[in-house]
Protein backbone atom coordinates (compact mmCIF):
# COMPACT_ATOMS: atom_id res chain seq x y z
CA UNK A 1 0.00 0.00 0.00
CA UNK A 2 2.28 2.31 1.00
CA UNK A 3 4.57 1.41 -2.21
CA UNK A 4 1.60 2.88 -4.16
CA UNK A 5 1.55 5.54 -2.15
CA UNK A 6 4.88 6.92 -2.83
CA UNK A 7 4.65 6.72 -7.04
CA UNK A 8 1.65 8.89 -6.65
CA UNK A 9 3.09 11.48 -4.06
CA UNK A 10 6.41 11.65 -6.61
CA UNK A 11 4.14 12.12 -9.91
CA UNK A 12 2.00 15.16 -7.71
CA UNK A 13 5.02 16.19 -6.81
CA UNK A 14 6.58 16.73 -10.29
CA UNK A 15 3.57 17.86 -11.45
CA UNK A 16 3.59 21.19 -9.34
CA UNK A 17 7.29 21.45 -10.26
CA UNK A 18 6.34 21.55 -13.53
CA UNK A 19 3.98 23.91 -13.24
CA UNK A 20 6.56 26.20 -10.96
CA UNK A 21 8.47 26.56 -13.94
CA UNK A 22 5.77 26.95 -16.70
CA UNK A 23 4.22 29.55 -15.19
CA UNK A 24 6.03 32.42 -14.15
CA UNK A 25 5.33 34.49 -10.86
CA UNK A 26 4.23 37.73 -11.01
CA UNK A 27 5.50 41.09 -10.14
CA UNK A 28 4.33 42.82 -6.88
CA UNK A 29 2.78 45.67 -8.34
CA UNK A 30 0.56 43.69 -10.34
CA UNK A 31 -1.01 42.04 -6.86
CA UNK A 32 -3.54 44.78 -6.24
CA UNK A 33 -5.08 44.28 -9.71
CA UNK A 34 -5.54 40.71 -9.71
CA UNK A 35 -6.78 41.22 -6.74
CA UNK A 36 -9.50 43.64 -7.72
CA UNK A 37 -10.29 41.90 -11.02
CA UNK A 38 -11.08 38.84 -9.02
CA UNK A 39 -13.00 40.54 -6.42
CA UNK A 40 -15.23 42.26 -9.38
CA UNK A 41 -15.14 39.10 -10.81
CA UNK A 42 -16.94 37.73 -7.89
CA UNK A 43 -19.38 40.22 -7.58
CA UNK A 44 -20.26 40.49 -10.92
CA UNK A 45 -21.26 36.30 -10.97
CA UNK A 46 -23.86 37.32 -8.76
CA UNK A 47 -25.38 39.79 -11.29
CA UNK A 48 -24.81 37.61 -13.72
CA UNK A 49 -23.06 34.47 -14.75
CA UNK A 50 -21.59 34.97 -17.85
CA UNK A 51 -20.59 38.60 -16.63
CA UNK A 52 -18.54 36.66 -13.53
CA UNK A 53 -16.84 34.52 -16.41
CA UNK A 54 -15.77 37.96 -18.33
CA UNK A 55 -14.40 39.27 -15.20
CA UNK A 56 -12.06 35.83 -14.32
CA UNK A 57 -10.72 36.28 -17.93
CA UNK A 58 -10.15 39.89 -16.96
CA UNK A 59 -8.07 38.60 -13.50
CA UNK A 60 -6.23 36.33 -15.55
CA UNK A 61 -5.08 38.95 -18.10
CA UNK A 62 -3.96 41.27 -15.24
CA UNK A 63 -2.10 38.43 -13.56
CA UNK A 64 -0.37 37.42 -17.34
CA UNK A 65 0.63 41.29 -17.95
CA UNK A 66 2.12 41.51 -14.79
CA UNK A 67 4.46 38.30 -15.45
CA UNK A 68 8.03 37.92 -14.13
CA UNK A 69 10.12 35.46 -15.74
CA UNK A 70 13.16 33.74 -14.92
CA UNK A 71 15.56 34.63 -16.51
CA UNK A 72 19.18 33.49 -16.88
CA UNK A 73 22.15 36.45 -17.61
CA UNK A 74 25.10 36.45 -19.48
CA UNK A 75 27.84 36.48 -16.49
CA UNK A 76 30.90 37.74 -18.62
CA UNK A 77 32.10 40.87 -17.89
CA UNK A 78 32.06 43.97 -20.57
CA UNK A 79 28.54 43.94 -21.78
CA UNK A 80 24.83 45.38 -21.12
CA UNK A 81 21.54 43.55 -21.50
CA UNK A 82 18.60 44.34 -22.63
CA UNK A 83 16.54 46.36 -19.96
CA UNK A 84 13.12 45.30 -21.42
CA UNK A 85 11.48 42.39 -23.51
CA UNK A 86 10.09 44.05 -26.99
CA UNK A 87 11.53 44.96 -29.94
CA UNK A 88 14.35 46.92 -30.79
CA UNK A 89 12.91 50.44 -32.45
CA UNK A 90 16.05 52.55 -33.18
CA UNK A 91 19.61 52.67 -32.76
CA UNK A 92 20.67 56.13 -32.86
CA UNK A 93 23.36 58.71 -31.77
CA UNK A 94 21.32 60.88 -29.16
CA UNK A 95 22.38 62.95 -25.91
CA UNK A 96 21.38 61.33 -22.97
CA UNK A 97 18.54 62.71 -20.90
CA UNK A 98 20.23 66.28 -18.99
CA UNK A 99 18.76 65.99 -15.77
CA UNK A 100 21.28 63.04 -15.59
CA UNK A 101 24.11 65.40 -15.49
CA UNK A 102 26.14 63.15 -17.79
CA UNK A 103 28.23 65.15 -20.43
CA UNK A 104 26.58 67.02 -23.15
CA UNK A 105 28.26 64.72 -25.54
CA UNK A 106 26.06 61.88 -27.89
CA UNK A 107 26.03 58.29 -26.45
CA UNK A 108 24.53 55.39 -28.70
CA UNK A 109 21.00 54.97 -27.53
CA UNK A 110 19.20 51.91 -28.16
CA UNK A 111 15.12 51.81 -27.59
CA UNK A 112 13.34 48.64 -26.98
CA UNK A 113 9.72 49.27 -27.79
CA UNK A 114 7.11 47.37 -25.67
CA UNK A 115 3.83 46.36 -26.46
CA UNK A 116 1.27 45.08 -23.81
CA UNK A 117 1.30 41.54 -24.92
CA UNK A 118 5.45 41.93 -23.37
CA UNK A 119 6.45 41.16 -20.06
CA UNK A 120 6.61 44.58 -18.79
CA UNK A 121 9.02 43.89 -16.00
CA UNK A 122 12.45 46.21 -16.16
CA UNK A 123 15.83 44.46 -15.40
CA UNK A 124 19.32 45.79 -14.65
CA UNK A 125 21.28 45.83 -17.67
CA UNK A 126 24.24 45.46 -16.04
CA UNK A 127 25.76 45.26 -12.49
CA UNK A 128 27.43 47.87 -10.76
CA UNK A 129 26.33 51.24 -8.38
CA UNK A 130 23.74 53.75 -9.01
CA UNK A 131 24.96 56.65 -9.06
CA UNK A 132 21.98 58.51 -10.01
CA UNK A 133 18.43 58.50 -9.76
CA UNK A 134 15.62 60.80 -11.70
CA UNK A 135 12.06 61.07 -11.93
CA UNK A 136 10.42 63.25 -14.60
CA UNK A 137 6.75 64.29 -15.48
CA UNK A 138 5.85 64.92 -19.01
CA UNK A 139 3.40 63.56 -21.54
CA UNK A 140 1.90 60.31 -22.34
CA UNK A 141 3.10 60.89 -26.52
CA UNK A 142 2.91 56.97 -28.22
CA UNK A 143 6.34 55.44 -26.85
CA UNK A 144 7.15 54.11 -30.59
CA UNK A 145 7.89 58.14 -31.48
CA UNK A 146 11.01 59.01 -31.51
CA UNK A 147 9.70 62.79 -29.32
CA UNK A 148 8.83 60.11 -26.22
CA UNK A 149 12.64 59.84 -25.44
CA UNK A 150 12.44 63.40 -25.20
CA UNK A 151 8.59 64.72 -23.96
CA UNK A 152 7.09 61.65 -22.13
CA UNK A 153 7.30 61.12 -18.83
CA UNK A 154 10.36 58.89 -17.63
CA UNK A 155 12.57 57.46 -15.03
CA UNK A 156 16.40 57.61 -15.54
CA UNK A 157 19.45 56.16 -13.81
CA UNK A 158 22.95 55.47 -14.53
CA UNK A 159 24.65 53.01 -13.38
CA UNK A 160 28.44 52.53 -12.80
CA UNK A 161 29.96 49.32 -13.61
CA UNK A 162 32.95 48.05 -11.35
CA UNK A 163 35.12 48.80 -14.17
CA UNK A 164 34.34 52.65 -14.70
CA UNK A 165 31.66 52.39 -17.65
CA UNK A 166 28.79 54.23 -17.59
CA UNK A 167 25.59 53.42 -19.04
CA UNK A 168 21.72 54.90 -18.55
CA UNK A 169 18.54 53.81 -18.89
CA UNK A 170 15.19 55.56 -19.22
CA UNK A 171 12.23 53.89 -18.23
CA UNK A 172 9.45 56.27 -20.50
CA UNK A 173 6.19 55.91 -20.44
CA UNK A 174 3.55 55.16 -23.70
CA UNK A 175 0.15 56.39 -24.87
CA UNK A 176 -2.01 54.36 -22.43
CA UNK A 177 1.24 53.95 -19.66
CA UNK A 178 0.25 56.40 -16.29
CA UNK A 179 2.73 54.74 -13.84
CA UNK A 180 6.22 54.11 -13.91
CA UNK A 181 7.20 51.93 -11.07
CA UNK A 182 11.04 51.86 -10.06
CA UNK A 183 12.47 49.94 -6.85
CA UNK A 184 16.28 50.98 -6.60
CA UNK A 185 17.72 54.28 -5.37
CA UNK A 186 20.91 56.27 -5.81
CA UNK A 187 23.78 54.41 -4.14
CA UNK A 188 22.21 51.12 -4.80
CA UNK A 189 24.68 48.20 -6.10
CA UNK A 190 22.72 46.47 -8.34
CA UNK A 191 23.08 42.88 -10.73
CA UNK A 192 22.92 42.65 -14.06
CA UNK A 193 19.48 41.06 -14.78
CA UNK A 194 17.34 41.64 -11.66
CA UNK A 195 13.97 43.33 -11.80
CA UNK A 196 14.13 46.82 -11.04
CA UNK A 197 10.79 48.60 -12.67
CA UNK A 198 7.81 48.45 -14.28
CA UNK A 199 5.75 50.48 -16.58
CA UNK A 200 1.85 50.24 -16.78
CA UNK A 201 0.54 49.56 -19.57
CA UNK A 202 2.26 50.04 -22.77
CA UNK A 203 5.94 51.74 -22.84
CA UNK A 204 9.60 51.94 -23.91
CA UNK A 205 13.40 51.53 -22.24
CA UNK A 206 16.12 53.32 -23.64
CA UNK A 207 19.82 52.63 -23.12
CA UNK A 208 22.47 54.76 -23.42
CA UNK A 209 26.08 53.45 -23.73
CA UNK A 210 29.13 54.42 -24.73
CA UNK A 211 29.12 55.97 -28.67
CA UNK A 212 32.58 53.52 -28.93
CA UNK A 213 30.35 50.51 -27.96
CA UNK A 214 29.87 47.68 -30.32
CA UNK A 215 26.24 47.00 -31.00
CA UNK A 216 25.04 43.91 -31.48
CA UNK A 217 21.52 44.29 -32.58
CA UNK A 218 19.54 45.94 -34.87
CA UNK A 219 16.08 48.05 -35.57
CA UNK A 220 13.26 45.12 -35.92
CA UNK A 221 14.71 42.40 -33.85
CA UNK A 222 12.80 41.04 -30.61
CA UNK A 223 15.34 41.01 -27.51
CA UNK A 224 14.55 39.03 -23.82
CA UNK A 225 15.08 41.14 -21.15
CA UNK A 226 18.11 40.35 -19.05
CA UNK A 227 19.29 37.82 -21.76
CA UNK A 228 19.74 39.55 -24.94
CA UNK A 229 23.30 40.98 -25.07
CA UNK A 230 22.62 44.95 -26.73
CA UNK A 231 26.34 45.82 -26.61
CA UNK A 232 29.72 45.25 -26.05
CA UNK A 233 31.47 48.20 -24.06
CA UNK A 234 34.50 49.48 -24.50
CA UNK A 235 37.48 48.35 -23.02
CA UNK A 236 39.80 51.65 -23.25
CA UNK A 237 36.72 52.76 -20.90
CA UNK A 238 37.24 50.78 -18.31
CA UNK A 239 39.42 51.82 -15.32
CA UNK A 240 42.44 49.89 -15.05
Amino acid sequence: MSTEAEPNKSTLAHLVTLARETVPPMHPAGKPFVLGAVLAALLLRRLWRPLGVLGGVVAAWCAWFFREPRRVTPSRTGIAVAPADGTVAHVESATPPPELGLPDAPMTRISVFLTVFDVHVQRVPLSGKITKAVYRPGKFLSADLDKASEDNERNSLVIRSDDGVEVAVVQIAGLVARRIVCSVSEGDTVQAGATYGLIRFGSRVDLYVPRDSRVLVEPGQRTIGGETVLAELPEERRAS
